[in-house]
C-alpha cells in the first residue's frame, strides 16, 4: 500500500499518553503526525525538583523526535493546535491545518485558579519547564533578598513560602522548599538563617493528599512537620494579594506564594461539542472516543472516564499512558473493521515524596511509607524516564545528592519575564 493510502493519524499531545499512543502504533500500517506546541516531551511528575534545584530541566526533557526517529511511519509536527474540526476530520493548527482519519487528542491540562484568573500573576503554578524554573528563581531570590534586608517584618515576609493546594504536587514542593530551608541552605548565609523560613501549605478539605489513603495522609503530613511545614487543613484561600494570602481573616504576608490547586483542561475540548464536565473535560465514552465520533480518542488529563465504579480516572501519568496503547488498539481494531473494546484502568498504585528519604506509596493491599517509598518511587520514576541518558543522570544526581546534601549546583537565580513579585 502506497503511504499515502494508510489511513492517517493525528496525534495531539506528546505527553505521556500522546507517546505512548505513538509508540504502541510504531509497527501498524498506518501514517502517523504527533503534534506539539514543544519539540520535547517532558516528564512532568519531576517537574517540581527543577523548581527546588534538585535537578536540571534537561534531566526530566527529551527531544520528541529523537524518541520517535525510529518510526518510519511517524513524523513530528511543531505547532500549536487551536481547534478541532470533527466534520471535516481536520485539526486547526495555529499556521495551518491537517486532516485525519483518526485522531487522538492527549492535550493535556492547564492551571485552574477557580475563577480568579487574576491571582496567577502573584502564585504561578507548575505545568511546565518555565514555570518551574520561574518558581526557582522566586524561591532563591526571597532567601537573596532577605539576606539584604534591614526592615525584621519585611525579612519575615521574605522567608514566608505559601502552596496552595494539598494534593501530590503541593505536599512535595512544600517537602522539597523545607528541605532547601532546613538542609541545604544551612550555613550559606550570614545575616538570615534559612531553617528560619516559614514554610505554609494549604488544603481547602479535611487532609493533604486526599488521593490516598487516610493513614498514609496522616505520615505525610507528619513528614511534612518534621521539615517545618505548618500544614493548614479546612482552609480555603479566599484571596491572593502582591505578596500576601488571606484564608478567611487571616492575613498572612508572603512574598513567595506558590499554586497547586487545580487544573482546567486544555480549551481544545471545547471545540469538539460534545459534552464537558465542570472542569472542562470530554466526558469520553468507554472505549475512550467521543460521542458520534468514533474516529476520535481524548485521553489522560484532557479525558474525563466514569465507566470504571462511577468515579473520575485520575490525572496521573500511568492513567494516560494505559489510556494511549489502549487508543492505539482501538485505532487498529477499526482499521481491520472490528469494533472498539472498552477501556479499563490498572491501578498499580500511587506515590509521593516529602523530601529527602521520604516518601508514601499506595499499592493497593501493600502501603508503604518513609525510606521504602522513598526508594520505590525512585526507581518507577527512573523506568519512566525517557532516553537512558536521563535515567542514569537523574539516578546519579539523586544518589550524589543523599550522600552529600549537595545541590547548590543549582542554587542559582537567572533572568525571566515574568514580574516578580519578591519585592515588599
Amino acid at each position: 500500500m502506497n503511504i499515502h493510502d494508510r489511513p492517517h493519524v493525528v496525534i495531539v499531545g506528546a505527553g505521556f499518553g500522546g507517546l505512548y499512543a505513538a509508540r504502541s502504533l510504531k509497527d501498524a500500517d498506518v501514517r502517523i503526525t504527533v503534534i506539539d506546541r514543544r519539540n520535547y516531551h517532558l516528564f512532568q511528575p519531576l517537574l517540581y525538583q527543577v523548581a527546588t534545584a534538585g535537578l536540571s530541566p534537561a534531566d526530566i526533557a527529551y527531544p520528541i523526535r529523537s524518541v520517535l526517529n525510529r518510526q518510519k511511519n511517524t513524523r513530528v509536527f511543531l505547532a500549536e493546535a487551536t481547534s478541532i474540526d470533527v466534520n471535516a476530520r481536520k485539526v486547526i493548527l495555529q499556521d495551518g491545518e491537517t486532516g485525519y482519519d483518526y485522531l487522538i487528542l492527549a492535550a493535556g491540562a492547564c492551571h485552574s485558579y477557580f475563577g480568579h484568573p487574576e491571582w496567577e500573576i502573584y502564585a504561578p503554578g507548575l505545568k511546565g519547564v518555565d514555570d518551574a524554573l520561574e518558581i526557582r528563581r522566586r524561591i532563591l531570590l526571597a532567601f537573596e533578598k532577605a539576606e539584604r534586608e534591614m526592615d525584621e517584618v519585611r525579612r519575615r515576609a521574605l522567608l514566608t513560602f505559601v502552596i496552595v493546594g494539598g494534593g501530590p504536587t503541593g505536599v512535595e514542593l512544600a517537602g522539597a522548599i523545607g528541605e532547601i530551608a532546613c538542609q541545604v541552605m544551612v550555613g550559606d548565609f550570614r545575616a538570615i538563617n534559612p531553617q528560619d523560613a516559614r514554610i505554609i501549605l494549604i488544603e481547602a478539605g479535611p487532609r493533604v493528599l486526599p488521593s490516598f489513603p487516610e493513614d498514609l495522609s496522616t505520615k505525610a503530613e507528619a513528614s511534612l512537620k518534621r521539615l517545618s511545614v505548618d500544614v493548614r487543613k479546612n482552609s480555603p484561600v479566599t484571596t491572593i494579594q502582591p505578596n500576601a494570602v488571606v484564608i478567611g481573616d487571616e492575613y498572612i504576608p508572603a512574598a513567595t506564594v506558590l499554586w497547586a490547586a487545580g487544573v482546567a483542561a486544555s480549551p481544545l475540548a471545547r471545540s469538539l461539542r460534545v459534552p464537558l464536565d465542570r472542569a472542562g473535560r470530554v466526558l469520553v465514552e468507554p472505549d475512550l472516543s467521543i460521542p458520534g465520533h468514533p474516529e476520535v480518542f481524548v485521553i489522560g488529563d484532557l479525558a474525563a472516564f466514569v465507566h470504571q465504579g462511577g468515579c473520575l480516572l485520575p490525572g496521573l501519568a500511568p492513567v494516560a499512558i494505559q489510556q494511549g496503547r489502549h487508543a492505539a488498539l482501538n485505532i487498529l481494531r477499526r482499521c481491520r473493521g472490528l469494533p472498539s473494546e472498552a477501556f479499563r484502568y490498572v491501578d498499580r498504585g500511587t506515590l509521593a515524596t516529602i523530601g529527602r528519604a521520604a516518601a508514601v506509596a499506595n499499592f493497593g493491599t501493600v502501603k508503604l511509607s518513609g525510606f521504602l517509598a522513598w526508594i520505590a518511587w525512585i526507581f518507577i520514576h527512573i523506568f519512566f524516564l525517557i532516553g537512558f541518558r536521563n535515567r542514569f543522570i537523574v539516578l546519579f544526581e539523586w544518589a550524589w545528592a543523599y550522600v552529600t546534601w549537595h545541590r547548590s549546583a543549582r542554587l542559582i537565580t537567572g533572568g525571566s519575564n515574568r514580574i516578580s513579585h519578591v519585592s515588599l
